[in-house]
């Protein structure tokens, strides 16, 4: 007998990880789940995923289906680099902040953090780092690693991601792109997947599911082969390796199967430009005048500002974060089934919060 422990009408904003599985991708682990297949990706499900992946990004590609983003922003980046080697990323950067220090302590990594005012790193700003080649006692900037979409909600172009990789690689430099929410960057931008990604010169990237509508698992997808090493090692030393990886291929088939990766992606992207323009038009009739905004809303999250004794009121009914805590600024995260009386509703308690 199954036994629910939660109320299935709760709704939240803040995180797109809340939400539950996208009904096709049960509909395929289910499909899945009947007979045997070999262990440890030598199944049919592994086998088809590469071809599935081989269509969005390039006949090159190899993938290496994980369990989860931080196992595999550390396991490519581990892939890309020696000893010696540092990374290059932004300070608001996953693998930065909310990791847990794990590039470092488990991967053995060195990372070069730069203060970005949206999140996005630019030739430019990757110059503060990129440097002291030869210097042995200075981590050597051999990688940068870049969020699309970022973690602040903004999306870099496509002219921005080529510019950016063109010029580390100049610098000898590898470019890997931790892809959490990759979809939504394709949606927003109206672009292929390897439009900003094989076509722009990333070299490895961190595919993610779990933020669009998967019950768990990511893939790490070699672009280059030429800037990765020991991926078939570093998996199962990481212990990201699944014995019963049809289960996460199998998600991963259903997710690039039938339009469901953008599909899902435009629905949460929408939901959080609803949200942004109808709190926008409360802001401009005067019903709102303490309510602001911090960055461009490009993705499926909008990031504000809001007294915290209002913010207090709001989470009675939905839970959201703070982004930063001393400035009042929090996030709100839509999700593939967040709904138009989602958004009405969290709106309606925002306003009467601050009324």
């Amino acid at each position: 007998m199954t036994h629910r422990l939660h109320d299935p009408e709760s709704r939240a904003f803040a995180s797109d990880n809340y939400a539950g599985a996208h009904p096709e991708i049960i509909d395929a682990i289910v499909a899945a789940n009947s007979g045997h297949q070999i262990s440890y990706g030598e199944d049919a499900y592994t086998e088809r995923l590469h071809e599935v992946f081989a269509e969005q990004f390039g006949e090159q590609v190899e993938v290496f289906p994980v369990f989860n983003g931080t196992g595999a922003n550390v396991t490519a980046l581990q892939s890309m680099l020696p000893r010696w080697g540092a990374v290059v990323a932004a300070s608001t950067a996953h693998i930065n902040t909310d990791e847990g220090g794990a590039p470092e302590k488990v991967g053995g990594l060195k990372l070069l953090t730069v203060d970005t005012p949206d999140g996005k790193l630019t030739p430019e700003l990757l110059d503060k780092q990129a440097w002291g080649w030869g210097d042995e006692h200075r981590a050597q900037p051999l990688a940068v690693s870049i969020t699309q979409t970022t973690e602040v909600g903004t999306c870099y172009t496509v002219e921005e991601v080529k510019a950016l990789a063109e010029h580390a690689h100049s610098l000898g430099m590898r470019v890997h792109l931790d892809g959490a929410r990759i979809a939504n960057a394709a949606a927003h931008l109206e672009v292929p997947l390897r439009a900003f990604t094989t076509d722009a010169g990333v070299d490895l990237l961190s595919f993610g599911g779990t933020k669009n509508g998967l019950l768990l698992g990511e893939a790490i997808v070699v672009l280059n082969a030429d800037a990765s090493d020991g991926l078939h090692y570093l998996r199962k030393v990481n212990m990201q390796l699944a014995s019963k990886m049809r289960f996460i291929s199998a998600q991963l088939i259903a997710l690039l199967t039938d339009d469901l990766w953008l599909r899902s992606a435009q629905h949460s992207n929408a939901m959080a430009t609803k949200l942004r323009t109808r709190l926008e038009d409360a802001v401009a009739s005067g019903s709102a005048p303490a309510l602001g905004f911090t960055q461009a809303t490009e993705s499926n999250g909008v990031f504000a500002t809001l007294p915290k004794a209002a913010a207090d009121r709001v989470r009675e009914a939905y839970r959201f974060y703070d982004w930063d805590a001393a400035r009042g600024e929090v996030r709100w995260m839509c999700s593939w089934d967040t709904t138009d009386a989602d958004v009405d509703g969290f709106v309606d308690a925002i306003l009467a919060a601050l009324a």
